[in-house]
């Protein structure tokens, strides 16, 4: 009597078996009256239910999985209901008949086996054996019931038919109390049918929350639905801690009260908060399962916000575990706010993918922020369960072709707009075109600069099934040498206009092909057929007939990107398609894309963050502006006004070269602009804001990472809303799907907030490994974390800032000085805009190693700069010596826009030698 959900169901079981009962001696005599059967047929209506049952039962155990389903008992109840009536009030042939018994038998399996579950699951351990022999009493009690009212019914003149329907008031009205006295059982069919219907759910951990006692469930929040997925995945009744506006809507306060949530209003002054809190408390020491949201409203940047402190107070001086939860995928479904608006969307697909992941109970004392990990951890593990349902990159670029083929996809400076078919066909085209050459080669060689030409050779060896390997012409000769010898290149697809212009020579043993007379060669039926077949070919009929072997999987290698050789020889990093695929969905989870969103594609395809944003474009099918050389300011301004660009990727020493050519105007289109491969000086973007009205954000990243880690987004405002994207010196939270782990260089321990460490790095964009150097991938790679070699802070919101290279240190005097602190020191020092000063290190007899710079800054003005360094309390081996500086015309950067280390090595030992 004490547990409502046990008494009702032991009532539940009990008028099914009457109701089966009654149902039983009618249908014998249903066959013979209404169906005219023969005597030896008259049980066939009778076996077909009995195996509709046996249908139904298995149906029920799969549907439920681990959980008990209370949700089929509604569902269950309310088709046997309507069906009787169906059965009696049409009275059908045989045939028919025969489909609504199995439907029936099916309707009772989904009441009958929820039943029985509930009674075994919720009877107390010591009373168990008791409560089920009281049920199975009632349940005899039930058939004899049956039998007799049967029995009644017929000797009152009432014909098969007329049973039949008396039945299913009987069962409907029952139904309705039952309801009425437990309501929540609706919710959990409505829940059921959400998650088995509209959604396609995806359980990992629920064991971790405990069948007994109290326990606080901390999951994100990113959608108006997460509750009824916590709700749909656990047995026990989950009590909600909602806000007070969203309970007093009048839609949702029925169902908030039939749950027993409890309202706080945030707004509504310390004293109501507080007592909302205590109220949570006080369910949790009556055991019950209690939620609360830490990040305290629905994400609206796609990110993981900071969690708020009322978590702490529910669980202070309470000794109940905290279960973290991670909802994954439910960004991007109508009730989240991707495209900048709740539910007035269409859904992207249906049944809509989702993860619900629950994680090891931790201790209620557990500080916020290592909860918060714990939550980004559980995303990170859900994030591969998405694998399954991806697609290699191309085949996320042909879906976008085939929704909307006329639709703007590429353009350049001095060439006519591009639609996605034609970019399509172009790359289908090429793949056809290029068997020749490529048969046989496992990874094929590109030399060729950013624009529509390089990007389709990419899609065209994705399409082949054919790894790209983007040559980095800025690296040199035996740089280009060293990537074509590792990759074991025996072709590369370039152009004669391009190394003339360019004045590269090719890599020794590699075979030209030229793409100007590959395109030449293409006739009219190729470029139609190729349209065709982009069109309506299935993907893996389109691969085979580019020339792939074997169908391209999310695993297989994407491409081999080649580090800059900055320090040392150049190191080729292999990226899966699933690697740059999950960083791409990421990056636009984060950035809410809009259909007016254009891109410029200037940094080079050789370049990660270059090989990334085609993708990006290109799956997201947003257009892309091509211009080859990113230091063109002139042309980049024109291209922004022409083509009303609104992102922009560029390098902070770019953003210094369009502050200074480019025109207001110009810029105008500009939404978003990120600068990411070296640090963004606070005086460069300060002077961008001003000048053109957009501050440019910061981001992160490696090449080994394909390669954004982490990246500031812009923050969302509104009327009672905050939800900050960045903050000032910071390079943003790492991405969805992406964990932090900053530890002690020295003894790999790990670190608490706000501790300067080794950062280390985890998830699905972690490259596979070095092309060809196991020894090299086994230095950096340990258990999935990837060691960055820098040295990073993170505070307790998850917000990441880079203080400096472990690389880039010198050692003196037994003390470690960090290059990135002392130039950053004489920067401030100076007060100029741009790269001013680079620091490298030299070999000293004395002290190990000494600082050497660079500097493009005249000598008259270094007293001022080392009096500043002085001035800002800059220890004294952290200052260079003033014979330490070495005067040049410009500060030595690679094409990638980076500082070239390597060459800054060079000239300073030549000039202090």
């Amino acid at each position: 009597r004490a547990d409502r959900v046990l008494w009702l169901s032991v009532v539940g079981v009990t008028w099914f078996w009457t109701v089966a009962s009654l149902l039983g001696q009618d249908l014998l005599v249903y066959s013979r009256s209404v169906l005219g059967l023969a005597e030896e047929w008259t049980g066939a209506p009778l076996g077909v239910f009995g195996i509709g049952v046996g249908v139904g039962s298995l149906l029920a155990g799969r549907l439920s999985a681990s959980r008990v389903e209370l949700g089929l008992v509604p569902l269950g109840a309310i088709g046997l209901g309507a069906l009787t009536l169906l059965l009696g009030l049409w009275g059908p042939g045989l045939v028919v008949t025969l489909v609504l018994m199995l439907l029936l038998g099916v309707s009772s399996g989904f009441l009958i086996v929820p039943l029985d579950a509930i009674i075994q699951w919720r009877s107390p351990a010591d009373r168990r054996g008791a409560i089920i022999a009281l049920s199975n009493v009632c349940v005899f009690g039930g058939v004899l019931a049956g039998a007799l009212l049967g029995g009644a019914m017929a000797d009152r003149g009432l014909s098969a038919r007329g049973i039949l329907v008396g039945a299913s008031v009987f069962t409907l009205a029952g139904t309705a109390f039952a309801l009425k006295l437990l309501p929540e059982a609706l919710l959990r069919l409505v829940a059921f049918l959400l998650t088995h219907l509209v959604y396609r759910v995806r359980v990992e951990g629920a064991e971790h929350v405990p069948k007994r006692g109290g326990a606080l469930l901390a999951p994100n929040h990113v959608s108006f639905v997460d509750g009824m997925f916590l709700m749909a995945t656990l047995d026990r009744r989950v009590t909600f801690i909602v806000d007070q506006g969203q309970f007093d809507r009048p839609w949702m306060r029925p169902v908030l009260e039939v749950l027993g949530a409890i309202p706080i209003a945030q707004h509504g002054g310390t004293r109501a908060v507080l007592r909302a809190l205590r109220d949570a408390g006080d369910a949790l020491e009556r055991g019950r399962v209690v939620c609360i949201f830490p990040e305290g409203e629905i994400t609206r940047t796609g990110a993981l916000q900071p969690f708020r402190r009322g978590l702490e107070r529910i669980v202070k001086g309470r000794d109940v575990p905290v279960i973290p939860v991670h909802l994954d995928r439910l960004w991007g479904s109508v009730f989240s706010f991707s495209g900048g608006r709740f539910v007035r969307k269409l859904p992207k697909q249906i049944p809509y993918p989702v993860s619900v992941s629950y994680g090891a109970p931790m201790p209620s004392d557990t500080p916020l922020p290592a909860l918060r990990a714990a939550v980004a951890a559980l995303g990170e593990q859900a994030w591969y369960a998405r694998k399954a349902d991806r697609e290699p990159l191309h085949g996320l670029f042909l879906r976008s072709v085939r929704r909307a083929p006329w639709a703007l996809c590429m353009a350049e400076l001095d060439r006519p707009e591009v639609s996605r078919l034609r970019a399509a066909s172009g790359a289908v085209a090429l793949a056809r075109a290029l068997r020749p050459a490529w048969e046989g080669q496992e990874r094929v060689g590109i030399l060729l600069p950013a624009g529509v030409g390089g990007a389709l050779a990419n899609v065209a060896a994705s399409l082949a099934g054919r790894t790209s390997v983007n040559l980095n012409h800025t690296a040199g000769r035996a740089g280009m040498e060293s990537a074509a010898r590792q990759s074991g290149l025996r072709t590369v697809v370039t152009s004669r206009a391009f190394l003339e212009k360019a004045g590269i020579e090719l890599p020794e043993g590699v075979a030209p092909v030229w793409i100007e007379d590959v395109l030449a060669g293409l006739g009219g039926a190729a470029r139609l057929g190729a349209a065709l077949a982009a069109l309506f070919l299935p993907r893996r009929a389109l691969e085979r007939w580019c020339g792939a072997t074997e169908p391209v999987g999310m695993d297989d290698v994407a491409s081999v990107l080649f580090s800059s050789g900055s320090t040392g020889e150049p190191k080729g990093v292999m990226l899966s398609h699933f690697n740059v695929d999950s960083n791409v969905d990421a990056v636009s989870q984060v950035f809410r894309l809009g259909r007016r969103d254009r891109l410029l594609g200037i940094l080079p395809l050789f370049h990660s963050f270059g090989f990334m944003s085609l993708w990006f474009a290109l799956d997201n099918g947003m257009p892309v502006v091509f211009h080859p050389n990113p230091m063109d300011a002139a042309a980049v301004g024109t291209l922004v006004r022409r083509h009303r660009v609104t992102l922009l990727l560029a390098t902070p020493t770019f953003l210094q070269m369009y502050l200074r050519r480019c025109s207001p105007n110009e810029f105008g289109s500009l939404r978003v602009v990120l600068a990411g491969a070296e640090k963004l000086a606070p005086k460069l973007a300060d002077s961008f804001e001003e000048r053109f009205g957009v501050r440019p954000l910061e981001g992160y990243g490696a090449t080994e990472c394909s390669p954004v880690i982490a990246t500031s987004i812009p923050a969302f405002r509104a009327p009672g809303f905050f939800q900050p994207g960045s903050r000032r010196g910071s390079v943003g939270p790492p991405l969805p799907g992406v964990v932090l782990r900053l530890v002690d260089p020295d003894t790999r321990e790990p670190l608490p907030p706000g501790e300067p460490g080794l950062l280390l790095v985890k998830g699905p964009n972690v490259m596979l490994g070095y092309l060809g150097r196991p020894d090299l991938t086994e230095k950096v790679l340990s258990d999935g974390w990837y060691d960055t070699g820098d040295i990073a802070v993170q505070d307790e919101d998850g917000f990441l800032r880079i203080t400096d290279r472990l690389s880039r240190f010198s050692k003196i005097g037994g003390e470690m000085v960090p290059h990135g602190r002392v130039e950053r020191a004489l920067h401030e020092a100076h007060g100029g805009d741009g790269t001013l000063f680079a620091v490298t290190a030299l070999p000293d007899e004395r002290k190990g190693e000494r600082l050497a710079v660079l500097t493009v800054v005249g000598e008259e003005e270094l007293p001022r700069v080392l009096d500043g360094l002085v001035e800002r309390g800059l220890p004294n081996l952290f200052i260079p010596r003033k014979d330490s500086f070495v005067k040049v015309d410009e500060i030595p950067v690679l094409g990638t826009g980076k500082v070239d280390l390597k060459e800054l090595e060079r000239i300073a030992k030549e000039a202090l030698s």
